[in-house]
């Protein structure tokens, strides 16, 4: 971090202080003279931390287990590729730094969750059990406590009303895989201050998002924030193709993939959003197209011997969906549309089912800086130049953060295995948002 920056903040947690100390005196006076009501404190202040056995833990059944999670991982390669991208001009050249807000853990347990500064801790309901680490038996939080800052460029604190005020009568939709589920489960925490918020509406049959017989979830979730008209979505797409059966009477069937055309609820559903952030990466290898039954089709023929392969595969879908959404922006001038960079994983010593860990919890061991022009993603980089469609490029900044990983402490995880691929939430996904934020 640099010394002018180090400087102003030192300067201001010194005034932060200052002014603590004065609230502080002048509230403890009034307390002794007006000692306060259980009944008056604030709907905030009232809510204590769910337990496991909370009836609104979680958005789905305690058997969710994460569809990344169950076959094999296979690492991405790394290639480095000179090119131009097309980043939000204030994002270019960056040099940033990871910054510490001070928590004290032991403390938090068993109190009331309150906002830390646009960060706040998130009401289960909008976080599956899997992910929501303060469920876990992990004891060690210090991951939350990290704020992305970029150089000389002043990040906004992100409030959630504030949010909602700038969203109104938009609809936000994430498509993608589990990582952008996490992403929406991160901003419907950040946009709802972490509570229960009974007045939001569950709107998912709108969009055709409702658990089918013998489902273990629905295809997605959608939520609408009544006061502004903003209305929430993720849509599960883990390769951002159109996918259909084969047979569709054969329970057993296998599924075309078409790698040149959008997935159905994007074609059906995209006039209607403002605001759209695709994502893919994890699920573009050989075992995992196997455990699918996808079976890759092009010009709605299936594609012949070996001529593309998964990550050759990946690349043309990615190109095609950028330029089917940049096309449809002409149609729809009012839509924003993101590609989010691949998350990285972080297993050592080993893949998830053989041997990998993640069992480092200091934070930034590796480091906290990033300075580079271009994305680590270079497939999304090179697909988004020269259209309308932005790079939402976390790549490099979540490399960092090895130790926010769900690790050992997956629920879903068998002995030895460990989950190096999702983050816990709240945690890594919050930066993403802010970053989308900041960009829109």
């Amino acid at each position: 971090m640099k010394v002018g920056n180090l400087s102003r903040i030192l300067g201001r947690r010194c005034s932060l202080t200052l002014v603590a100390l004065v609230c502080t005196t002048i509230f403890l006076w009034s307390w002794e003279k007006n000692p306060p009501d259980a009944t008056s404190l604030s709907t905030e202040d009232q809510f204590k931390w769910a337990s496991a056995d909370d009836p609104f833990v979680s958005l789905e059944a305690k058997d969710d287990t994460s569809e990344d999670y169950q076959h094999s991982q296979m690492a991405e390669e790394t290639i480095s590729v000179e090119t131009e991208y097309d980043f939000d001009p204030a994002l270019r050249n960056i040099t940033a730094t990871f910054s510490r807000e001070k928590k004290d853990n032991d403390k938090m347990q068993n109190s009331s969750f309150k906002n830390n500064k646009g960060r706040p801790f998130c009401a289960y309901t909008w976080l599956s059990d899997a992910w929501a680490c303060r469920l876990t038996q992990r004891t060690d939080f210090s991951y939350e406590g990290y704020r992305w800052q970029p150089e000389e460029c002043e990040m906004p604190e992100f409030e959630g009303s504030d949010f909602l005020e700038r969203m109104q009568d938009k609809t936000i939709a994430f498509v993608g895989d589990s990582l952008g589920r996490q992403q929406f489960q991160s901003l419907m925490c950040m946009v709802s201050g972490g509570e229960e918020r009974p007045e939001i509406e569950d709107i998912g049959w709108k969009y055709g998002l409702t658990k089918p017989l013998g489902a273990v979830r629905p295809d997605g979730w959608a939520y609408r924030f009544p006061h502004t008209n903003t209305t929430i979505l993720y849509y599960w797409s883990a390769s951002l193709c159109g996918i259909e059966p084969i047979n569709i009477n054969d329970p057993s069937t296998d599924f075309a993939m078409h790698l040149d055309r959008p997935p159905a609820f994007l074609k059906h559903y995209l006039h209607q959003f403002d605001v759209l952030i695709l994502n893919t990466g994890h699920h573009w290898n050989r075992a995992k197209v196997r455990a699918h039954r996808w079976v890759m089709h092009v010009n709605g023929k299936p594609v012949e011997g070996k001529n593309l392969a998964a990550r050759r595969a990946k690349n043309f879908t990615v190109n095609s969906i950028v330029k089917w959404v940049d096309l449809q922006m002409t149609w729809h001038p009012r839509l924003q549309a993101f590609f989010r960079t691949i998350s990285p994983r972080h297993f050592v010593d080993g893949d998830w089912n053989t041997g990998g860990n993640c069992d480092n919890t200091t934070p930034l061991a590796g480091g906290n800086e990033v300075k580079q022009d271009e994305s680590s993603d270079y497939i999304v980089g090179n697909a988004v130049k020269g259209t309308k469609v932005k790079i939402l490029d976390i790549t490099a900044i979540s490399q960092l953060r090895d130790e926010a990983h769900i690790s050992r402490f997956s629920l879903q995880a068998s002995n030895g295995t460990q989950d190096c691929l999702h983050w816990c939430l709240p945690g890594i996904p919050d930066a993403w948002n802010e970053l989308l934020c900041a960009q829109l």
